[in-house]
Formats: C-alpha cells, sequence, structure tokens
C-alpha cells in the first residue's frame, strides 16, 4: 500500500472488456457490434462516393479511395499473391484492411474507445474467413489431395524425412495460421487497451483521490505518459490491420503457388 492512496482503486482488468447490451435485453447489441457496424456503413459510404462520380481529375474524396484502394493492391496483394491471380482478391484485402483498420482506431476515438478485435471471437471470426478462402482457392486450383501434398511436402526434402515433415508442416501450414493470425490481432488490441486504461485510470485516481501533492504530480505525468500510449497505440492499430492482411495475402499467394 502506497502512503496517501487509499486501496478502494480497483485496477483494469478482462471484466473491463465485458460489455453490457446498449439496449436492455438485447444482450448481443454491445458496443462491439455497434461499431463494426458502423464500420461497415461507414467503408460503402466512403467507396461508393469515391467511384460514384470519378473523374480525371479527382475530387478529395475520390483521391482518397483511390490512394486507400491502391495502397491494398500494390502493396499487398500485387507484391504478395503475384501479378497474375491478384486482382480477384483484391476486394476482399480491402474490404478487410478497412474493416480491421476502423475497428482497431475506434479504441482511440472518443465516446467509442473499445477495439473490437479486444474480442477474440471477432478475431478468431476474420482468421477463419482467411483461411477458408485461401485454402478453397487452393483446392480449387490443384485439388485436395495436390493441395495437401503441396502444403505438406516441400521441395527438395530428403524421402526419409517426409514421416517427420509431412505432420509439422500440415500442422504449421493447415491448423496453426488461423490460430497465430488472430491470436496476434487479438493480443496486440487487448494487451493495448488494458495498458491504456492502467495510465489513464491510475492517473487520473491519483490526481483527484490521492489526497497527497506529490502523488497528485506523480498523476499527471501518468496521464501525459497515457496520452503517449494512445500515440503508439494509434500505430500499432495500424500496423496489426496491415501485418493480418498481408498474411492474408501470402497465405492466398501460398496456396495458388504450385511449389513451396
Amino acid at each position: 500500500m502506497i502512503a496517501g492512496v487509499s486501496t478502494e482503486f480497483n485496477p483494469p482488468g478482462p471484466e473491463d472488456f465485458q460489455l453490457p447490451p446498449i439496449i436492455p435485453g438485447v444482450d448481443w447489441f454491445t458496443k462491439p457490434v455497434l461499431v463494426a457496424g458502423l464500420s461497415v456503413v461507414l467503408i460503402v459510404w466512403f467507396f461508393y462516393g469515391a467511384s460514384r462520380k470519378s473523374a480525371i481529375v479527382p475530387s478529395k474524396l475520390q483521391f482518397a479511395g483511390e490512394l486507400g484502394y491502391n495502397f491494398v493492391r500494390n502493396s499487398i496483394a500485387r507484391d504478395a499473391i503475384g501479378s497474375q491471380d491478384y486482382m480477384k482478391f483484391v476486394p476482399y484485402l480491402c474490404g478487410l484492411f478497412f474493416f480491421i483498420l476502423l475497428n482497431n482506431v475506434a479504441a482511440t476515438i472518443p465516446l467509442v474507445q473499445f477495439p473490437t478485435f479486444s474480442h477474440i471471437g471477432w478475431a478468431y471470426s476474420a482468421a477463419i474467413l482467411s483461411w477458408v478462402i485461401y485454402n478453397g482457392v487452393g483446392i480449387r486450383k490443384h485439388g485436395l489431395l495436390r493441395y495437401l501434398k503441396l502444403q505438406t511436402m516441400p521441395a527438395g526434402v530428403p524421402l526419409w524425412l517426409l514421416p517427420l515433415m509431412i505432420p509439422i508442416e500440415f500442422i504449421s501450414n493447415i491448423v496453426v495460421r488461423p490460430i497465430s493470425l488472430s491470436l496476434r490481432l487479438f493480443a496486440n488490441m487487448f494487451a493495448g487497451h488494458i495498458l491504456l486504461l492502467v495510465f489513464v485510470l491510475g492517473g487520473e485516481y491519483l490526481l483527484l483521490h490521492s489526497g497527497s501533492i506529490a502523488l497528485s504530480g506523480v498523476g499527471v505525468i501518468t496521464l501525459l505518459m497515457g496520452l503517449a500510449i494512445a500515440g503508439l497505440e494509434l500505430f500499432v492499430q495500424c500496423i496489426q490491420a496491415y501485418i493480418f492482411v498481408v498474411l492474408s495475402a501470402q497465405y492466398i499467394g501460398g496456396a495458388l503457388a504450385d511449389e513451396h
């Protein structure tokens, strides 16, 4: 116990992520569901508005839409999948990127201040969708047996190593990928938000309820550090959206490749 500080302060924990329903009695309609729904509406509005009146000299909205679309198309899809097959996956990757980005950045928006993907179910859902797509396109192109062979039998591996390599490659390429993909996103959003809560709520408590001038000063410093962490968290939110979509694109490219 710190002298002058009441033990009434309850540090934030996992229970702070269990939000009550927005409408009493409608248990499924929580803030993450609302944020996810609003992000879909915003994405559709943004790209529809950007493409509705295309012109040689683009408007600001058209320019922003083209900038975002070209970033996903050129810097993610084309580089990770390849020049022949990438265009058919650009709509999915573009929608996925902006959906994850908006739901991550929601953690820093006033009155929202909650990252949707800090709930593991949302991260699993996004990862499973990518898993279904890249396995589906791989099976469609190669057939089930040849696809499994390509995913579990790396080229150039000696025959005597295959009994060891096949189960390892199967677990790594088929089983573990959606788990690692989802846990990476979830862990970063969960940890970043709870760290921010610790600094903001702790700083507020020290500033307003410590009863000590010295500890009030510590509270001010803690709140300032919280602002710095919020800026760092915004960077992490953008990076995690990028990483998730880049890995999804790489998995699609790997599924379509003839050799690994």
